[in-house]
């Protein structure tokens, strides 16, 4: 095998990776972790204040809890995951809108 097409299979290998990681394929949970991710990172960083952080925190939680009532009549349907995922998409606005808005702490 050549040099250059082991570096083709590592950067398939690599690209694969990445896509079956994204917080989109990863359903619900992994949008979650995602955010949750994402808020400790903006408060660690600086770029969002305590009280920003516990907001967006709140809202993360409210969709969490949400899911938990959602799955235990019978699991996700596919209206209840879209509607998740809607949510999620929302909060996911709200945490770069808090990040980027030039408050810092």
């Amino acid at each position: 095998m050549n040099a250059k097409s082991f570096a083709a299979r590592i950067g398939a290998v690599l690209l694969t990776a990445s896509v079956i990681t994204t917080p989109a394929l990863a359903g619900v949970n992994g949008r979650q972790a995602n955010q949750q991710h994402r808020i400790a990172q903006g408060w660690h960083s600086g770029q969002l204040t305590g009280r920003e952080a516990v907001r967006l925190e709140r809202q993360q939680h409210r969709i969490a809890r949400t899911e938990h009532r959602m799955r235990a009549t019978n699991g996700l349907n596919p209206h209840e995951r879209a509607r998740l995922h809607y949510r999620q998409d929302r909060a996911s606005a709200n945490i770069y809108r808090q990040k980027h808005d030039g408050w810092r702490r």
